[in-house]
């Protein structure tokens, strides 16, 4: 079409068509005398197409004086209704050769397009929080000179990322490749769904699925729990099976944060191993783990490290995300790893790999592609100096679960906590420990939180043990702590594994209302294995160990404390009681001190085997520690 009007302006341009001034004279001609006298130099389509242009009324008697000659095909073009395109582009003068035609006439590709719009807006380094305008300050994170200005394109059809997944086109996966969720639904519910037209671009659904609201009976008829879920075999596959809420979810978007070096590669990659081996639910299939910060070939040397040697695991070293949607679309893996979300970068989408746009973008494109496909993806995030994940925060806003993998230095044990889960519960925590052959599952993981006590072994330092609940699963700690008397004016308190926050409301009950005048001590408070507590149910267990090493009397090694201390000095009952006293019991425990609020929420089979002491108040139990335990 476009090489079409070129040859017609250089065809009128020839016999002196064109408008001009001449001696203040203006020569006009019309379009009807260009198709009576050339209508042989234009093929059918296009002669159509200006015989109509002609009739209509805005162009038949319109002159073409020197300021429009060079525009009158774009307006023409913007005129142009669904069905003349369509039969322009079937004429044989419309090929990609137009431009050097077209470019005589000052037109080109990109005048012709819709207009894009840049939106200007400010991005904070630190937090990721975005602003219409620059601030000196970030007004969420507080932090001075972190506003950094972007520039973002605004296309019609969406950001990088959605041009980045529909370009994918990755079909539906094999059955066998994928859960039971996957299936096609039902015959009666798209019987009962309502008819609807595509909305292409547009719809999370995969090609070929019901458009249009659902009945939830419809969907959920003939689907069973389990059969919303993979489930994951092994120790380490059923740990994580049970922090993720029972199993992975097909389709879901996982985001894996933590510290450097705490293992979160080597965990993903025991997962790829597990879901590509198989088990008596799924037969094996491909899984594709990608990194963009390692090659193939130390990913291999880890993977022999770790004894893995699946056949249908594959790596793959790439940061370009179009790249390795090329990849998925070929390989149809059962589930992907990126290797960092931090390292993949989009090259339509603005900024270095990393930044705030590319990150969004990024995990935008990957979201799509998930849900799309019901293909479980896994994204390693990088976390800043405080412990969040790198990045703008909107990433934990689109991902389905966010899980972080915590771990000391110098310690061998791995907590895998669950911080968001669209599907499960976000109380579930599961204990890995480092060995040789990667992360593996503690059965027991209260005798890991526990210290080597000898009996009746005396000294300064005091611990009480505590039984605090991680999800469903009771935990006990060792509680130690340490009072010495200050030199100076300078009173220091120093906590590790608990909030510091929960230590000063504590040291301000014992010295207002139990009598334990701490205010002159540098109290320091350990708790054995690294672990953190978030629960109040171990204030009964820290005031203890305070007032042991204050007054010098020994904790018996059998006792276990369970309990919250109110401001006024009383002992309020926790949740899961029967739990906590159960775990006291195989492990050996013989005397446990619950409140006596909860006196009748324990079951009597429990207090058959573990001796319970009620107390109401926090006096009551220091007065036992000084008439029962024994001096140092």
């Amino acid at each position: 079409m476009y090489k079409c009007m070129a040859l017609a302006a250089q065809k009128a341009q020839d016999f002196n068509m064109r408008s001009r001034f001449l001696a203040g004279t203006r020569v006009t001609h019309s379009l009807n005398t260009l198709i009576t006298s050339r209508r042989n130099c234009f093929c059918q389509p296009i002669r159509s197409f200006l015989e109509s242009k002609a009739s209509s009324s805005s162009t038949k008697h319109a002159p073409l004086h020197q300021s429009c000659c060079h525009t009158w095909p774009q307006r023409w073009f913007h005129s142009v209704s669904t069905s003349e395109n369509q039969s322009l582009r079937g004429c044989r003068c419309f090929s990609s050769s137009f431009n050097a035609d077209a470019g005589s006439m000052g037109i080109t590709a990109g005048s012709l397009k819709k207009k894009t719009k840049v939106r200007t807006f400010y991005v904070c380094e630190h937090c990721g929080e975005s602003y219409g305008q620059w601030w000196g300050k970030c007004n969420s994170c507080k932090m001075q000179g972190t506003l950094r200005k972007i520039t973002q394109r605004l296309e019609e059809g969406g950001g990088a990322g959605l041009r980045a997944a529909e370009g994918a086109n990755i079909g539906l996966f094999p059955q066998d490749h994928s859960a039971p969720l996957a299936q096609q639904p039902s015959e009666s519910a798209q019987n009962s769904s309502r008819s609807s037209k595509p909305l292409l671009g547009k719809s999370w659904l995969r090609v070929g699925s019901i458009l249009g609201p659902q009945r939830l009976t419809d969907v959920l008829k003939g689907i069973t729990t389990s059969q919303w879920r993979m489930p994951l075999v092994g120790g380490t596959g059923m740990e994580i099976a049970r922090v993720l809420g029972g199993g992975l979810v097909p389709g879901s978007l996982i985001l894996l944060g933590g510290d450097p070096g705490v293992g979160k590669s080597t965990l993903l990659l025991q997962l790829c191993s597990i879901l590509a081996d198989g088990c008596e639910f799924y037969e094996p299939a491909p899984v594709l783990y990608v990194s963009g910060e390692e090659s193939e070939e130390q990913i291999s040397s880890r993977a022999d490290r770790l004894n893995l040697s699946s056949e249908d695991l594959f790596l793959y070293s790439a940061t370009d995300l179009e790249l390795i949607l090329r990849e998925i679309q070929q390989l149809r893996p059962r589930a992907v790893v990126i290797d960092s979300i931090q390292t993949i970068y989009l090259p339509e989408a603005v900024g270095s790999a990393g930044s705030v746009v590319q990150v969004r973008e990024c995990a935008a494109a990957l979201l799509r592609i998930a849900k799309r496909n019901q293909l479980p993806i896994f994204l390693v995030g990088h976390v800043t100096r405080s412990g969040d994940i790198a990045g703008p925060r909107v990433l934990e806003h689109i991902v389905d679960v966010v899980l972080y993998l915590e771990g000391e230095n110098g310690l061998s044990h791995r907590i895998l906590r669950v911080v968001k889960n669209r599907f499960g519960s976000t109380d579930e925590v599961g204990v890995f420990e480092m060995v040789e052959n990667g992360l593996a599952v503690v059965e027991n993981p209260s005798q890991l939180f526990l210290s080597q006590r000898e009996e009746e072994s005396g000294g300064p330092v005091s611990g009480a043990i505590a039984v605090t609940m991680e999800g469903s699963r009771p935990f006990l700690v060792e509680i130690q702590a340490l009072c010495t008397g200050s030199t100076s004016h300078f009173i220091k308190h120093s906590v590790n594994g608990l909030d510091p926050q929960r230590l000063h409301m504590i040291l301000a009950v014992l010295s207002k209302l139990a009598g334990v005048k701490v205010e002159h001590q540098n109290v320091l408070i350990n708790i054995v294995g690294g672990l953190q507590v978030r629960e109040p149910a171990v204030d009964l267990a820290v005031a203890v160990s305070i007032c042991s090493s204050y007054l010098d009397r020994q904790i018996p090694h059998d006792m276990a404390f369970i309990g919250e201390i109110g401001l006024g000095g009383e002992i309020r009952p926790v949740k899961q009681l029967d739990k906590r006293i159960s775990e006291v019991s195989k492990l050996g425990f013989k005397r446990c001190i619950i409140p006596k609020a909860a006196e009748k929420a324990v079951r009597v089979s429990l207090v058959e085997s573990v001796k319970l002491v009620h107390c109401a108040t926090i006096q009551e139990v220091i007065q036992k520690i000084v008439d029962t335990f024994s001096p140092v």
